[in-house]
């Protein structure tokens, strides 16, 4: 049997068109598919929904959480009192929080002289508590002169850019009617100026925590003058900028006569400094560059080498550098362990004691060409301070020696 013979004579034909196709289509099967449809198209529906559902509760959320975490009481992770004051961003990379007058009024008591850490040219500085576990550092700024603004303004915008660890940190500011007012971090043991030449005279500072302080001051400048675009001159370098926290870890501070490199004419930058401290050229002539830093660095460091100031009174209407005096017996090894501090006299290696004094010949030279790189100075810092202070000396520890009784 063939097997065509197997097909039924009364199969309908297969349709010439599409037409036809409908025609053998049974309604039910029609029927069938319309409910299926349906029900796709009302489970997509309904999975939209809940998809749109969700995305709007989680932008609801995101909006939520980032009002919460820009309310006042945010600064830099430090937790403030709700009323001092929202952040304002000030650059990209860093930013400083507008505080409330009142909150910082509260905080100094009312600016009590209780509360004064330190005093200068540009105003007072006050301990301020902000809340249990916040102490910080307010400055105010006397008066609202053209330089005072200015100095302000400078402050706030290069601090807000920069951050180091030998820099100090910059938390907030607060502008109240003529008052201008900076909040710091609160740097525990404050300057070295107080330190070397304050009641304590230098005896907290011991020959490898004043090389320590030297080291990360030049820290701290070489970050000014290598790593910042464009690189900024300190401009007023000297013991009193220069804060110590509660380990005599090194900060610089008082940026407000700091200027960029580049961005004016140094050659007609208007004198400011301290006496003591200013390079001979931009004392004499107004030349200012980052060497001038350098001296003033070198004037740092024969302060901690010598426990000296930077200039001292002979008679009434007579004064002396430190360069001046000690620029003979510094190149004389005979004589510059008599002329050191004695606080540390003779704790130290002599090639040690040798090399510091070479280093602030080189940084205090009448020429500003002859004088080195603050980053030249750093590397040869490195070598003498220990290991466990940020350097790479390896402290060998000396037993004392032992008599027994006969």
């Amino acid at each position: 049997m063939s097997i065509f013979s197997s097909i039924s004579p009364a199969a309908a034909p297969i349709p010439s068109s599409m037409a036809d196709i409908s025609s053998v289509i049974s309604p039910s099967v029609i029927n069938h598919q319309t409910k299926t449809t349906r029900k796709m198209l009302i489970g997509l529906i309904t999975s939209s929904s809940l998809m749109g559902i969700i995305i709007l509760s989680t932008i609801c959320l995101w909006k939520c959480h980032i009002h919460k975490s820009s309310k006042p009481g945010s600064l830099r992770g430090l937790t403030l009192s709700r009323n001092c004051g929202s952040l304002k961003t000030i650059t990209e990379k860093g930013s400083v929080a507008v505080m409330d007058y009142n909150l910082l009024e509260l905080a100094t008591d009312k600016f009590g002289e209780g509360e004064i850490l330190g005093e200068g040219g540009f105003g007072c500085v006050y301990r301020a508590r902000i809340d249990d576990n916040l102490c910080v550092a307010v400055k105010r700024l006397n008066g609202g002169t053209h330089d005072a603004i200015k100095e302000f303004q400078t402050e706030v915008d290069l601090l807000s850019k920069i951050q180091h660890p030998n820099i100090i940190t910059l938390l907030g500011y607060c502008i109240h009617d003529e008052t201008r007012l900076l909040v710091y971090e609160l740097m525990h043991n404050g300057s070295l100026e107080t330190q070397l030449h304050g009641p304590s005279s230098g005896s907290n500072l011991t020959w490898h925590c004043r090389m320590k302080i030297a080291l990360d001051t030049a820290r701290g400048l070489e970050y000014l003058h290598e790593n910042c675009k464009p690189s900024v001159i300190h401009r007023d370098l000297k013991s009193s900028n220069i804060l110590l926290d509660c380990n005599f870890n090194a900060k610089l501070s008082d940026f407000g006569l700091a200027i960029m490199d580049g961005a004016q004419n140094k050659n007609n930058i208007k004198l400011s400094g301290t006496l003591g401290y200013v390079a001979p050229e931009y004392l004499l002539d107004g030349k200012l560059t980052d060497k001038s830093d350098v001296y003033g660095f070198g004037v740092v460091l024969l302060e901690l080498l010598l426990g000296r100031r930077p200039v001292e009174k002979l008679a009434a209407s007579q004064c002396q550098s430190i360069v001046t005096w000690a620029m003979p017996q510094l190149t004389d090894r005979s004589k510059l362990p008599n002329i050191v501090d004695p606080v540390i006299r003779y704790t130290m290696d002599l090639k040690h004691l040798y090399q510091v004094a070479a280093v602030a010949v080189l940084c205090v030279q009448p020429e500003p060409s002859y004088r080195p790189l603050i980053t030249d100075v750093l590397h040869s810092l490195i070598p003498l301070v220990p290991v466990e202070l940020g350097g790479t000396l390896k402290v060998t520890q000396t037993r004392p020696s032992v008599t027994t009784n006969p």
